[in-house]
């Protein structure tokens, strides 16, 4: 039976008083395994909890391995994972970084934190991701190194940008934070640009609560990687040898123990992802005026789900705005979102380029955040986005009909509700 002739549609929406679509929770995540608390039983009794633990080494030759790269160093959470990066790749104070404006402020701190210029280029509506065409636009004699995103475990066309970085002698670090997994053309990100950095903070496709990764096929680069986060030292040096600038940013061996059992299931997992998200793709096709976004892209052999990411037009619900949208789904009981704001908007951000050393350097290249306006990602942002999270997709086919149940619901009675908020 179609979901559009459901009866519950008919009923007075939840945000005016009716009942609601759903009241049973989602799928929970992040979850408990045995072989968890087994491994960390394990790590207990033997007595190395920190740096030189077996155990710790043990995930970081397992996830190399997973990544199909030839080191990996592991780190205290996916942000500090960038720091670690720019600083093995040997970006210095005052350089540009490319990177995507509809990403987590974890991407750009590191930046900042370096003292360098983060630099944008705009999406591409149909992906959410960073668009090729527009990269070279953004090139100065400043740029040093391009960050493209893998934004809801959504690869981008790495292709155009390795192309490009080798034309401008850029560096390349993908942030796999929430691609876990995913493949471009049958290669696992994080294995196709210089380094790749991950997150297994909580909400993350593998989590161990905070961590982080970083991976490189470069001995040089893995050298700098371990000194960066093992308080400068180089791995064939002395214990209290410095020789780099670094600070401690290790990974416990206890949150090791957590991530070590995960990688036997993230294809898995994500296979059941796939799964869920391609059949909320095809039930979406009743919903006119919500467009899921790069479910199947061409190019991407494996998405990560880590969020399914939609595009909403207004004009199909009654000039019904974003906002009041997701929040009369929220009150059906639907787990939906508008996701990210511009990140140039941040406060951070703006407090950032008042910094003494900074403002010169950033008055002297053009470049004013708070008057920077990307036309896609504004868009996307104030008007366009939603997603849902990757738990989601890790339930019965019938939490995607629910979805959709939700989304028709308030459609039909779009005009009601956007009535309350005249």
């Amino acid at each position: 039976m179609s979901i559009s002739t459901s009866s519950a549609i008919e009923q007075q929406p939840a945000i005016l008083g009716g009942p609601k679509v759903r009241t049973e929770p989602y799928a929970e995540w992040p979850v408990a395994q045995p072989y968890m608390m087994d491994k960390i039983k394990e790590v207990m009794d033997s007595g190395e909890w920190g740096v030189g633990s077996p155990y710790i080494e043990e995930f970081e030759k397992a996830f190399a391995q997973f990544i199909g790269v030839e080191y990996c160093g592991s780190c205290v959470n996916g942000t500090e994972a960038i720091t670690v990066a720019l600083r093995a790749a040997g970006i210095q104070q005052g350089d540009e970084i490319l990177t995507s404006p509809y990403t987590f402020i974890g991407t750009i701190t590191p930046i900042m934190g370096m003292g360098c210029v983060p630099r944008f280029v705009d999406i591409h509506e149909d992906t959410f991701l960073m668009d090729p065409d527009k990269i070279e636009g953004e090139i100065n004699e400043h740029t040093k190194a391009i960050i493209p995103v893998h934004i809801a475990g959504c690869p981008v066309n790495m292709d155009r940008i390795l192309e490009i970085a080798k034309k401008h002698n850029l560096v390349v670090l993908e942030d796999c934070a929430q691609a876990h997994g995913a493949e471009w053309k049958g290669k696992r990100v994080g294995s196709i640009g210089d380094l790749g950095t991950f997150s297994f903070q909580t909400s993350k496709n593998m989590s161990s609560g905070e961590g982080g990764a970083v991976t490189t096929n470069s001995l040089e680069l893995s050298r700098g990687v371990f000194a960066a986060k093992n308080c400068g030292r180089v791995p064939d040096g002395v214990w209290y040898g410095h020789e780099l600038y670094g600070t401690n940013l290790r990974l416990s061996a206890i949150q090791a123990a957590i991530l070590i059992g995960q990688i036997c299931f993230v294809d898995e997992q994500n296979a059941k992802r796939h799964e869920n998200a391609t059949y909320l793709e095809s039930m979406l096709s009743e919903v006119d005026g919500i467009q899921p976004i790069a479910v199947n892209p061409e190019g991407v052999t494996k998405h990560a789900h880590h969020l399914v990411l939609f595009r909403y037009d207004s004009s199909k619900f009654e000039g019904l705005h974003r906002n009041h949208f997701l929040e009369a789904c929220q009150a059906e009981g639907l787990d939906i979102d508008e996701g990210y704001v511009p990140i140039y908007s941040q406060g951070c951000v703006h407090r950032y380029a008042e910094w003494p050393f900074i403002k010169p350097l950033l008055a002297d290249r053009g470049i004013d955040y708070k008057a920077m306006k990307y036309p896609v990602v504004e868009r996307i942002c104030g008007e366009e986005g939603m997603w849902i999270h990757q738990s989601l997709l890790l339930g019965p086919k019938s939490d995607m009909d629910s979805l959709v149940e939700g989304f028709l619901k308030v459609q039909k009675h779009a005009g009601e509700i956007k009535k309350k908020f005249e």
